[in-house]
Order: C-alpha cells, then sequence, then structure tokens
C-alpha cells in the first residue's frame, strides 16, 4: 500500500473517531492492514481512471474501501479465530469488535459527507456499499454453518462472500462515474470470476499446511475437500473419518504427513488447479471485453490478472487478503 494511501485512511480515522485511545487503536490496525501490500484501495483507483474518471475526491473513496475489507476482514479473523498474530486479535475481543462497528458506519458516514459536500458531484451509494456487504455478510454466515455439500454450494458462497469484497472495491471506482449499465455488469461478472480463482487458490495453500488456518482441521468443506470426500471410500478413509466424527482432532493429526501424502496424490490439487483455470480464463475474456483508457486498463490487468490484458499466458494473484 502506498503511503499515501495510508495517511488517508488515517485522516479518515480522525474524523470518524473522536476518543483519542479509539482512534489510535484503528490506526494501528490501518497499519498492520498495510503491512500485507493491502491492494483492495488501488483496485478502486485503477477502476476509476480506467473508465475514464477523474474525480479529485478518489484517494477519499480508495481509503474507504480499504477501512471497509478491513472491517470484514477482522470480522472474519474473530469468527475463525485465526491470524492470531494481527493487532486486532492480540486485544480484548470485545475492543476489536467496536473497530469493526465503527469502521462500518464510519464509512458510510464518509460518503454521505462527501456528498454534502460537493453535492453537484457524483460518488457511491451507500445504500448499494451496504448491500454488497450484507451479501458478504450472508456469504460469511454459509462459510460458518458449513452450509455447503456440493460443488455448485460451494461456488455460490464464494460468489456471496470472496466476491463481494471485489465487487465493493470495484463499485467504489466506477461508483463515482455513471458507466453504462452493460459495463457496470461486465465488471460484476470481472470480481465473480476472479474472487474465485483468488480464494481457490488460498484452498489450495490451505490444504496442504497444517497449522490454525488448515481447511482440513476446522472440517471445511471446499472445493478441494469435496473432492477428498468423494473419493472411493477404501482408498483412504481417514479425511472422511474424521469428517464423520469417527476420529477426533488428536487422533487425526496422527495421520498428519500420510493425509498430506495423500492429498498430493489424490489428484484434488490438479482439479482445482483445472477449474481455477477456467475461471480465470472467463476473467481475461470479460476484461477484454471492457471499454477503458489503453494504459490504464494494462495497469488494472496487472494487478487483477498478474499481466497486461493483451499478454495470452497468466497466472492469477491472490486477490481474497491482498
Amino acid at each position: 500500500m502506498h503511503n499515501a494511501l495510508l495517511e488517508e485512511m488515517e485522516r479518515t480515522i480522525d474524523r470518524i473517531a473522536t476518543v483519542g485511545e479509539f482512534n489510535e487503536l484503528l490506526k494501528r490496525f490501518a497499519r498492520d492492514k498495510a503491512a500485507e501490500t493491502s491492494r483492495w484501495g488501488e483496485m478502486t483507483r485503477l477502476v476509476h481512471f480506467m473508465l475514464g474518471g477523474s474525480s479529485p475526491h478518489i484517494d477519499r473513496l480508495a481509503a474507504l474501501t480499504e477501512l471497509l475489507v478491513l472491517a470484514l476482514d477482522i470480522a472474519d479473523d474473530l469468527q475463525d479465530r485465526d491470524n492470531v498474530e494481527k493487532s486486532w486479535m492480540q486485544c480484548p475481543p470485545e475492543l476489536s469488535l467496536n473497530a469493526v462497528m465503527g469502521l462500518l458506519m464510519g464509512a458510510v458516514g464518509e460518503l454521505g459527507r462527501l456528498q454534502a459536500e460537493y453535492p453537484d458531484e457524483r460518488f457511491p451509494l451507500p445504500g448499494e456499499i451496504g448491500q454488497l456487504v450484507l451479501n458478504a455478510v450472508n456469504g460469511q454466515y454459509r462459510d460458518l454453518t458449513n452450509d455447503i455439500a456440493t460443488e455448485q454450494d460451494y461456488i455460490a458462497v464464494v460468489q456471496m462472500k470472496s466476491c463481494m469484497l471485489l465487487k465493493l472495491a470495484y463499485y467504489m471506482g466506477y461508483g463515482a462515474l455513471k458507466p453504462d449499465p452493460a459495463v457496470a455488469e461486465r465488471m460484476d461478472l470481472l470480481a465473480g470470476y476472479l474472487g474465485v480463482v483468488a480464494q481457490l487458490a488460498n484452498d489450495l495453500r490451505d490444504v496442504l499446511r497444517y497449522d490454525v488456518k488448515n481447511d482440513l482441521l476446522h472440517k471445511k468443506r471446499t472445493l478441494t475437500v469435496l473432492f477428498l470426500l468423494g473419493d472411493d471410500e477404501d482408498s483412504y478413509p481417514i479425511v472422511r473419518q474424521y469428517y464423520a466424527g469417527e476420529l477426533d482432532r488428536e487422533q487425526f493429526l496422527a495421520h498428519k504427513q500420510e493425509t498430506i501424502d495423500y492429498i498430493r496424490d489424490s489428484g484434488c490439487i490438479e482439479y482445482t488447479e483445472v477449474i481455477q483455470s477456467l475461471f480465470l480464463q472467463k476473467a481475461k475474456e470479460t476484461l477484454d471485453e471492457l471499454p477503458g483508457d489503453p494504459e490504464w486498463k494494462a495497469k488494472f490487468s496487472e494487478l487483477a490478472l498478474g499481466k497486461p490484458a493483451d499478454e495470452p499466458e497468466a497466472e492469477a494473484v491472490d486477490n481474497s487478503r491482498p
């Protein structure tokens, strides 16, 4: 994250947090987020410029994007009880929860403040932002309750949860314009495809790590795990037995190396990579169809896809936790 964007975030925090200690807490969280090389605000800026925008307030909007995503990240970590090294996980949870509420409501308030200060200019609509956040919250609920039984369920949950963050970042950029409805629709499609690509990358990484972030330990049903659970019952029953409650966590951990070897040999990684490549190709085709300034479009493509739009080969970057 550029220092200028972090400074804009801190100026916003000064407006929404008037209690000294709370102000400093939010700034500490923002600095922690900035250290992740967060790219959400940059997505907002690039979408805006790619589609012909020139708003003098785009940096304030990009800062709001970062603060909204920060709020949702904090909530996600509090619910999943992981990422224990983060500053918001190392302070009393009630204070972190208060930060979530302050950041969400503060961001909505900032949009209203901008509109009041500049009544003749166009800004993203608070109602649209609220709906995107609500969609992500609904997706998070399904994720927390493990409401996934099929591949179709998995894609639906990802579309509701992870993809909504990209849609939010993009909308914060083009919502300050008046784009053709078809362009807005393509931007939403692009966010949907790239959100799945990024989530699958996370799933591939998490299924092979045996720590608090491992999806198997939490009995999550990702696309990769669904492949394993659908495997021949006689090949390696340990994963299925753990998910069915026939083995406890300690018993499952006793088979750590065998499970890792089984995952690598099962074909689930290759299968997930094939699905990922299909969504990546859809994303590339959708981006190619979008209008926009060629220079800014190339910059946006490099951030979103890891390459300029006109190059034939690409590897996706992880856009779920920039």
